[in-house]
């Protein structure tokens, strides 16, 4: 009950010592369904015990409902008023909290030590065997960007990416700080170059690229050069409210580079494989579903995703003991709001998938429902003007089963959270069941033109209306 008590005060210290919107581990955020608490997931891994103790936790203290972020997350919708302590109390006791997170600690340093476990890696980290195994220099990162009382200065949105160079991955999500692999050699690992940038994504071109083993230095100091800059930006500008929260706020990077080489002395030398690499960007959507092979024995992953990212307690328990019966008892959360059970002998997946669609997820790409992101909507938020899952269930029914159609996501409003990037197509809410369709050219960033979602194809429409013009089967968005 002490434990519980000191949680309780959790909302009152984390809003002096970090203010933000974002849920967390501690920071249990209203919405219109009940409260949300966000575990973040270093490398997306889900341990079959934590999966279970998650499960329980939402059924005993939620509605039993959990998301799938697009950022390789977990998180627990209708958090029931005055549960919030208990609820926090649970998963740090199941161990869902950082390494080192006990019973002990201030509500305070359990949210700032969650919130700073923001790096992103592929779903087959440390599992591919042609790339190279970013999981060491994760956890190194995780554990600088917590050991250090000033990095608590970053907002909890403040965001890095590891690409190791794996077959899948999403590398379109625009971080703060991005790092990739280039002419990986799995024989002479250590000789391995990361190509770095700021403000983007893979996609971009890089400022450069350093060594594997400069890393934790460089981003070591990139940080505190980020806050240096921050810091002076909020003292000398008028409006003493205004945030310089992420990278993007920054205006002048190169000055921020240079200081960073002062404190760190880091060389960034030409990208030589980044013409290349760039072609290469975007994994094979078919690659996140279904059974696929990793090594000559033919055993490898298993992908699937419930329907539009949500799923029960009583599901995610059944996952947990496919794991275990299966795999290597862990599932991986992936940042397309589904999740894979790795190291699954090649004659144990037929009946894998098998299971998987006993359980309702989805493991083909054909499936409708597989290229629709959706936003809570209206029942869970209150600035949503449609019940977006809803609407996004009859779109599916209207759409082909066709592997080759493109994404498209519905947002309640114009905040976009359901997509971190911009998708092909957008169904942007006006009206309970009233849409404006939006086109990209380009899977770009959504701060790329006036609208943040691409080109206005028409307005006001119905779902049924919709339904043919995404059906078309475009051979670009610009078709449409």
């Amino acid at each position: 009950m002490k434990h519980e008590s000191s949680l309780a005060s959790a909302a009152d210290a984390n809003a002096a010592i970090r203010p933000s919107a974002c849920p967390g581990l501690v920071r249990v955020v209203a919405a219109r369904d009940g409260g949300i608490c966000r575990l973040r997931l270093p490398g997306g891994v889900l341990r079959a015990p934590h999966a279970r103790a998650l499960a329980e936790a939402a059924r005993a203290h939620a509605s039993g409902v959990l998301e799938l972020t697009n950022r390789a997350n977990v998180q627990i919708r209708g958090v029931r008023a005055g549960e919030e302590a208990a609820l926090s109390a649970a998963l740090i006791a199941a161990g869902l909290g950082p390494d080192g997170i006990g019973a002990a600690n201030s509500p305070a340093q359990a949210c700032i030590a969650d919130e700073l476990r923001n790096v992103m890696q592929s779903p087959l980290a440390g599992l591919d065997p042609l790339a190279f195994d970013t999981t060491p220099l994760a956890a190194a990162l995780i554990d600088m960007l917590r050991s250090e009382p000033r990095f608590a200065a970053l907002s909890p949105k403040f965001a890095l990416l590891l690409d190791g160079g794996e077959r899948l991955a999403e590398r379109a999500h625009p971080h703060d700080i991005w790092l990739a692999a280039r002419g990986h050699d799995a024989a002479h690992a250590d000789e391995t170059r990361f190509a770095l940038g700021l403000a983007g994504c893979p996609c971009d071109a890089p400022l450069g690229t350093l060594a594997a083993r400069d890393i934790r230095a460089t981003v070591r100091a990139l940080l505190h050069a980020f806050l240096d800059i921050a810091d002076n930006l909020v003292d000398n500008q008028a409006d003493k409210h205004a945030n310089v929260e992420r990278m993007r706020d920054v205006p002048n990077r190169e000055a921020l580079l240079e200081r960073a080489r002062a404190r760190a002395g880091f060389t960034l030398t030409p990208d030589e494989h980044g013409i290349d690499a760039k072609r290469s960007t975007s994994a094979d959507a078919g690659s996140r579903l279904g059974a696929h092979a990793l090594h000559a024995n033919g055993s490898g992953y298993v992908g699937a995703q419930p329907a539009l990212g949500r799923l029960d307690a009583s599901t995610l328990h059944a996952l947990a003991a496919l794991a275990q019966a299966h795999g290597d008892g862990t599932l991986r959360v992936t940042p397309w709001q589904g999740l894979l059970l790795p190291n699954v002998p090649a004659q144990a997946m037929p009946g894998v998938l098998d299971a998987l669609a006993a359980l309702g997820l989805i493991h083909t790409r054909a499936n409708p429902l597989a290229r629709l992101v959706a936003c809570a909507g209206s029942p869970g938020c209150a600035k949503s003007r449609a019940d977006t899952k809803a609407d996004a269930q009859r779109l599916a029914a209207l759409l082909p089963r066709d592997e080759a159609a493109a994404q498209v996501h519905l947002s309640g409003c114009e905040r976009s959270c359901a997509a971190a990037h911009r998708a092909p197509f957008t169904l942007l809410a006006r009206a309970p069941q009233r849409y404006d369709l939006y086109a990209a050219c380009t899977p770009a960033s959504r701060d790329d033109d006036a609208s943040g979602f691409g080109r206005l194809v028409a307005t006001h429409l119905t779902i049924e209306a919709a339904a043919p013009l995404l059906a078309r089967r475009p051979r670009s968005t610009t078709d449409v």
